[in-house]
């Protein structure tokens, strides 16, 4: 039987193929020429080979990290692994990662994957359209890690249908994050397929393999009798005095025993052996590195030019021929072989560096104008690759070049759009540092720190305000709109903050107005396109504060300085100025608009995306936008926009509310809250609390939310932030209706808005409408209860949304004078086409007319509204609406219900986490102490939950003292 193995260079991208470290027939440990077939054994790795030969053989899938400093043999272990899954007819794929292309998304994945291209075609479109939009081979919406991981997986396991499938990743550290991702994802979801993954890293360099919760294999250094044994089998004729001092210094590091003496050209006395690796505190990898320098300086200046090309260009091989943008390809470097330094790969001829540490020793010893140099040349050779160009560019230009800077602007507005907003903020800034004028440079800088701020990187963000600004000269507009995004995100302050974008907006109106062009260093490139790139983004920030800000005289001053901006305002700043100020009075002129955006999300910035999805939930559109966010926000979270992605996660929370999923509700919210407060973005993190007080008041949960709620209105009223009061205080009308305190319900309700009007400008105030008209009616102010449900429907309520239809039908219902216009009003809001996506407020509609229907009609007509008001609450876990509407069903004749069924038996793993979590630690914390990623810890509270049969962190303590307590009562 053959095995398959497969290699290959992916045009434009990162791809190189990992070839064997073995020992060969002179005891030699390096890199191997026949790519992993050599079936020598290795010295002292019979344990690693085993465990690896059962590894690969093993009828389950699985992944498996392999981790060890520089040149101890991980390598070596990958080419057996390769060998035995030959030998057993395993179709193998290889790959490496190279650090000069680690900062290039989904570089190394298309690499990885460029052999199975051709079978995407058997895929179905959905499949399909993923990698097309990801490699770029058609336009297309960049996918999340999860959904691009599943696409892997169907990818891989397509492959592995005619063959179990062994897929190898050497430098696995150096693989860009974006593909990190995805292997980290893919490798945790192989339980049950036939491929495998076997991946190696450094110990000493960070990667995202670090948390990516895969099983691992340290590879240590060798024992001392191995290592012995390993020299003198290369070496057999070496001195006694230099043999022992090469294997103090080399400490059992395979490649460190081999090259030390080699270095040396023969026998050598201690003090020559000493003064190239005697100095104490310089790690082992330099050292070596520093060998392999001595040859790389001894080779010609031509041969060191051409291994200088191919190092700069990530070269481990290279393809013959191809596309444009196919790597370096080495050429003419016979002395570079004869030296070590290079090999001559098997199957097709091409030159290779030995190890990493050739490659990066030839960079460090080139001085700075041949690397420049080297870079121009690659420059020029990646000519059709965007970003690839721009990344030599920007280390090939010294003095300042606008056509260059132009380039990485380009190139940072693609990386974005492919989810690496990370990567754009190098290159704005880069950008900057060679813009030929002051405004240009400026601007620059001022989009790094907005896009930096977006990744929430907040300190990053901040610096580079301080460099977009001029000493001695008032802050530009494009530094203002950094500043006070950061400290609008960072620290909730709306007064300063709004008085200072709206004096940047009013400098730039009448700057126009002028017709100056802004080249004055105030933020504009020497023309209108700049300053109005600027004066888009302030005045959206502007409506942001606005929102949050959550008065009718902000929102006034906000709407006629638009005003004054004329057709300077783009079309969708006014439909989000219109959505989130007053829904109730604007909302209907613009919900077409948001509706028909849809269509246009994968084209959009990330932040863009936000801005219509929260205009979206403003108007009750959000289902919508759901399927698009939660395909995107894992992208952005991880290699992007962070910012947005955790406005991403508070919009798909809200719609999990409001359609009843609210388990999931919790961990989303939980999740957002925990990234918020890692990424010092203390307003998101209050925002969080609010939506996790209400989701706490809907589910009875009185005490958690009354905690949540006092949290978040003792930070945000100080600093007038009236967005997040009203959210306090629709949280604290909620728990009260469910702890059955109408009356502190009612003065909460009338904090937001007064019976009988909707507050202009408030927009938790047609959010509340149910809540207002309930502790109305139930604390017998029945006239102000029915003077809301008329203003309801006198508003137009009805027709801006499914969801007000729903309530201000229930509303009228609730208060109706006559029982044929209570029957007519609660008929259309149970009929309504879209009641059942939001189950509990009909739930909510259900028992208040079961409870008018038993007065009026008798118990048996009740029974009809109040046991499916019932069966919703205790299905959604609102513990307070349940037990009221079980007590009403009581009261119709119907029995008590049945006992609560015994708790699910946990995992020790699961124990273990729920533990933990109960002590109050986060999932981060609890993550470091079980070697997980916070979101596996997340996943496994989740089903955890279900389990104990509670929803939320607080109730676990109380839940696994229960468990305990059956298990000690239960028969062994």
């Amino acid at each position: 039987m053959v095995a398959e193995v497969w290699t290959w260079t992916a045009a434009g991208t990162t791809a190189v193929v990992a070839v064997t470290v073995s020992v060969d027939e002179q005891g030699r440990e390096g890199k191997g020429r026949d790519m992993g077939t050599s079936t020598v054994p290795m010295v002292g790795r019979a344990g690693e080979q085993a465990e690896l030969a059962a590894f690969v053989t093993a009828a389950a899938g699985r992944a498996l990290v392999l981790r060890g400093e520089a040149g101890v043999g991980k390598t070596a272990l990958l080419g057996h692994a390769v060998a035995v899954a030959e030998r057993a007819g395993r179709t193998v794929l290889r790959a490496a990662g190279v650090e000069a292309e680690s900062e290039l998304p989904y570089a190394g994945l298309h690499q990885l994957l460029h052999p199975l291209l051709g079978e995407v075609e058997r895929l179905d479109d959905g499949t399909r359209a993923v990698f097309d939009a990801v490699f770029g081979r058609a336009e297309g919406e960049p996918p999340s890690v999860m959904r691009l991981g599943i696409a892997t997986l169907g990818l891989l396991s397509l492959a592995a249908e005619r063959r179990p499938l062994l897929v190898v990743l050497d430098d696995g550290q150096w693989l860009d994050d974006s593909s990190a991702d995805v292997c980290g994802f893919v490798g945790r979801r192989l339980a049950g397929s036939p491929v495998r993954l076997l991946i190696a890293v450094r110990t000493d360099t960070p990667s995202r393999f670090d948390t990516a919760a895969l099983p691992e294999r340290s590879v240590a250094a060798l024992a001392e009798e191995d290592a012995a044994l390993l020299l003198d089998r290369r070496y057999p004729q070496l001195g006694r005095q230099v043999r022992r001092t090469v294997l103090e210094q080399a400490r059992g590091n395979p490649l460190a025993l081999l090259e030390l003496p080699a270095h040396l050209g023969g026998p050598a006395d201690d003090r020559a052996v000493d003064a190239l690796v005697g100095r104490h505190g310089v790690p082992l990898p330099r050292r070596l590195q520093q060998l392999y320098g001595a040859r790389i300086a001894a080779l010609g200046e031509r041969v060191r030019a051409e291994l200088l090309l191919g190092a700069l260009d990530g070269v481990a091989t290279a393809s013959t021929g191809g596309p444009p943008g196919v790597r370096y390809r080495m050429r003419d470097a016979d002395e570079a072989v004869a030296a070590g330094l290079l090999d001559v790969e098997a199957a097709t001829g091409e030159l290779t560096f030995r190890h990493p540490l050739v490659r990066s020793g030839v960079v460090q010893l080139a001085t700075p104008d041949q690397r420049r140099s080297a870079h121009l040349a690659l420059a020029r050779i990646h000519r059709e690759n965007l970003e690839r160009r721009a990344t030599h560019l920007a280390a090939a230009t010294v003095d300042p070049d606008e056509e260059v800077a132009g380039i990485l602007e380009a190139a940072a507005g693609s990386a974005t759009r492919r989810g690496g907003a990370l990567t754009a903020v190098a290159w704005l800034t880069r950008a900057a540092e060679l813009s030929e004028d002051r405004s240009g440079r400026s601007r620059r800088l001022a989009d790094a720190a907005f896009v930096a701020g977006h990744a929430a990187r907040l300190g990053q963000a901040q610096r580079l305000v301080v460099s977009a600004s001029a000493p001695g000269r008032a802050a530009s507009p494009a530094a203002v709109l950094a500043s006070a995004y950061q400290a609008f995100y960072q620290d909730g302050d709306v007064r300063s903050t709004g008085r200072q974008v709206t004096a940047a907006i009013e400098q730039l109106r009448d700057a126009g107005s002028g017709g100056t062009g802004g080249n004055d260093g105030t933020g504009g490139d020497g023309g209108t396109g700049g300053n109005e790139e600027v004066l888009a983004r302030l005045v959206t920030l502007l409506l942001a504060i606005s929102q949050y800000t959550g008065e009718r005289p902000v929102w006034e001053r906000t709407h006629a300085l638009l005003a004054s901006l004329g057709e300077r305002v783009p079309e969708r700043a006014r439909i989000h100025s219109a959505a989130w100020s007053d829904v109730v009075r604007y909302g209907s002129a613009c919900a077409g608009a948001v509706e028909r955006a849809v269509a246009d999300l994968p084209a959009l910035e990330p932040w863009e995306v936000t801005r219509l999805a929260v205009s979206a939930y403003h108007l009750d559109l959000l289902g919508q936008y759901r399927p698009h966010l939660r395909r995107v926000v894992d992208r952005e979270l991880e290699t992007g926009a962070a910012a947005s992605g955790m406005v991403m996660l508070h919009l798909i929370m809200l719609d999990q509310m409001g359609v009843g999923e609210w388990s999931e509700a919790e961990a989303t919210g939980q999740r957002v809250l925990d990234l918020a407060v890692e990424h010092g973005h203390a307003l998101f993190a209050a925002q969080s609390r609010a939506y996790l007080a209400q989701l706490a008041a809907m589910r009875g949960q009185v005490g958690r939310a009354r905690d949540l709620q006092a949290e978040v209105d003792a930070w945000a009223r100080p600093r007038g932030l009236g967005f997040l009061t009203q959210l306090a205080d629709a949280a604290g009308a909620t728990a009260a209706l469910s702890a059955g305190d109408h009356e502190a319900a009612y003065l909460y309700a009338i904090g937001i808005t007064p019976p009988g009007t909707f507050r202009s400008h408030t927009y938790q105030a047609p959010r509340t409408l149910l809540d207002l008209v309930e502790a109305a009616r139930c604390t017998g102010r029945v006239e102000q209860a029915r003077a809301h449900a008329l203003a309801a429907r006198d508003a137009g309520l009805a027709e801006l949304s499914p969801r007000l239809a729903l309530v201000t039908h229930g509303a009228l219902a609730m208060t109706a004078e006559s029982e044929p216009e209570a029957a007519e009003m609660f008929a259309r809001a149970a009929s309504h086409p879209e009641a059942a996506r939001h189950p509990f407020e009909l739930a909510r509609i259900r028992l208040a007319h079961g409870i008018r229907v038993r007065h009026v009609s008798g118990r048996a007509a009740a029974r009809h509204h109040l046991a499916p008001a019932a069966e919703a609450f205790e299905r959604l876990g609102a513990a307070g609406w349940a037990e009221r509407a079980r007590a009403e069903l009581r009261a119709t004749g119907t029995p008590p219900r049945a006992s609560a069924p015994r708790p699910v038996p946990l995992t020790w793993q699961e124990r273990r986490i729920a533990d933990l979590a109960a002590g109050g630690l986060t999932n981060k914390e609890i993550g470091t102490r079980m070697h997980l990623s916070p979101r596996t810890v997340s996943s496994h509270l989740y089903r955890v939950f279900p389990k104990l049969g509670i929803t939320t962190r607080a109730a676990l303590r109380d839940a696994l003292s229960r468990t305990e307590e059956v298990s000690s009562v239960s028969p062994a």
